[in-house]
């Protein structure tokens, strides 16, 4: 009976742990009703940390109340043309680059390799209180798993010079509209051209999506770029209309500090 119980518990083991990768992956969340962000964190168990975490994200950054750096942290980034693919997500568009080829950043002395990057519309970080019209994550990974987000604010003016790249193709990202599947746009070379920075704000947080996992280390430039209104719509287009403002509210600060490097 020993054996066969204990095949029995082996069994029931492996069953629990399918049923949670499966939820992980197919569990929706939206920007607004039920399933909004002041819910997240009950559709799920691995969602847990969308309202359970302190050192979540997006934040409103305070100038007067940041900390400047004792020592001077070069933020380098090393990005280059690559083969990309545009994607609908469903609830943002993004751009990934394949295994890694658009090149890295190295961020106090360790070096993350850019793996994907999204827009969300209106920004999620605040700066002063301000919400920009739009916002750019740059996600990057380390060897070790740990991840860094480098973010851009996005202020309405000039034609993102990124976003001509690639606009022409987001109309074809339409057809994935109020879908669960992922719709793909081939781009192929991809250069992230991204404006030089003399300021950017760094802190601990966390992903601004379910599941919202924590220890992700946030780079907010600030200087923002600009990005027209045409280019926003077209950003807008392709999502359903509960994704349309993918915004999360800004979360507590909880006494983390956030740092400021001059360059």
């Amino acid at each position: 009976m020993a054996p066969l119980l204990s095949f029995f518990v082996f069994s029931l083991l492996l069953i629990v742990v399918f049923v949670q990768a499966d939820e992980h992956q197919s569990t929706p969340f939206t920007y607004m009703g039920p399933q909004g962000p002041e819910n997240w964190g009950s559709l799920c168990p691995s969602y847990a940390a969308c309202s359970n975490g302190k050192s979540q994200s997006p934040i409103d950054i305070v100038t007067n109340l940041t900390a400047t750096s004792n020592y001077h942290q070069t933020l380098v980034k090393r990005y280059t043309a690559a083969n990309a693919t545009l994607i609908n997500n469903g609830f943002n568009i993004g751009v990934r680059f394949e295994n890694g080829s658009g090149g890295m950043a190295v961020i106090n002395g360790k070096s993350y390799t850019l793996q994907q990057m999204h827009w969300h519309s209106p920004s999620e970080h605040r700066l002063n209180g301000q919400q920009f019209a739009a916002e750019l994550h740059l996600l990057h990974q380390a060897d070790d798993g740990s991840l860094s987000v480098i973010g851009i604010l996005l202020q309405y003016g000039d034609p993102d010079p990124l976003l001509n790249q690639v606009q022409d193709k987001l109309a074809a990202l339409a057809n994935g509209t109020g879908t669960n599947e992922e719709v793909y746009v081939a781009l192929g070379d991809l250069e992230p051209k991204l404006v030089r920075k003399n300021k950017y704000y760094r802190y601990t947080g966390s992903l601004t999506t379910p599941p919202c996992t924590e220890n992700v280390m946030w780079s907010i430039l600030g200087t923002a770029k600009t990005i027209s209104k045409e280019q926003i719509e077209a950003l807008k287009l392709p999502l359903a209309p509960v994704y349309k403002n993918n915004v999360r509210p800004v979360q507590p600060l909880n006494d983390r500090k956030i740092e400021i490097f001059e360059e």
